[in-house]
């Protein structure tokens, strides 16, 4: 059966000399993986270029159930990036998220809303001219809410720590360590509450980042054992720290 759908590339691995076998979200099929045959080679005219992470792509899909490594026909670039290839930033941003996506998502299903999701950020992060330092922030809070744990906003001068067990704002700090400080949640509750373009007002410098970025992907953890080790936080980290 032949497919066409819309795709977002979230991991490759070369398989030989000429091939490699690239993860997609699939916006028909939910995660796909494909091995791409001779996409390597020569002859290929770049086409390992539109491989990268996040990348949009248009793609013939031959289509057989409960097979673990799919083929795939003709694919081709649905949006070509503006920015992010050409961005540091942006570059290791897109590599950070595909790689939560890649460990956050498992469903060999369509999910409409949230490929939808997933492509207009995809879209906005190219677009973004200002406040681009804080889109991975920005991202993981609305993302928690496709999977099923988004943190309630119910920030206020007395609810003034965000509790990470619990996913709301509390009036006591919390005795156990999963929390956010006030200062934290303060900067949390904003990010919960802007849109991309308002990023820029938020005004979060490096050090408070960093810490946001670690409370954030211990709510992650909760809830997603494999975002423990992600191999790009580091270079995240050191690029934004």
């Amino acid at each position: 059966m032949i497919v066409k759908t819309r795709g977002i590339v979230l991991h490759f691995i070369k398989y030989s000399e000429t091939s490699v076998i690239a993860t997609v979200y699939t916006e028909m099929l939910g995660l796909q993986s494909f091995l791409i045959k001779g996409i390597r080679g020569k002859k290929s005219k770049g086409k390992a270029n539109i491989l990268q992470p996040l990348s949009l792509l248009e793609m013939d899909v031959f289509y057989k159930e409960k097979r673990e490594l799919q083929t795939l026909g003709e694919f081709r670039s649905s949006y070509p990036f503006n920015s992010i290839p050409y961005d540091i930033r942006k570059t290791t941003i897109a590599i950070f998220l595909a790689e939560i996506l890649y460990r956050s998502i498992k469903e060999h299903e369509a999910n409409a809303p949230l490929f939808d999701f997933l492509e207009n950020s995809i879209k906005m992060l190219d677009m973004l001219e200002e406040g681009a330092s804080d889109y991975h922030l920005y991202f993981l809070c609305h993302y928690s809410g496709f999977l099923g744990f988004a943190p309630e906003n119910n920030y206020s001068e007395e609810n003034c720590f965000f509790d990470i067990k619990a996913g709301r704002f509390v009036a006591i700090e919390p005795r156990h360590p999963s929390y956010m400080k006030v200062e934290e949640s303060s900067a949390f509750s904003c990010l919960l509450s802007v849109s991309p373009l308002e990023l820029l007002n938020l005004n979060i410098n490096h050090k408070e980042r960093i810490a946001l970025l670690d409370r954030l992907l211990d709510y992650f953890t909760m809830h997603f054992e494999a975002m423990e080790q992600l191999n790009s936080l580091n270079v995240l980290k050191e690029l934004f720290g």
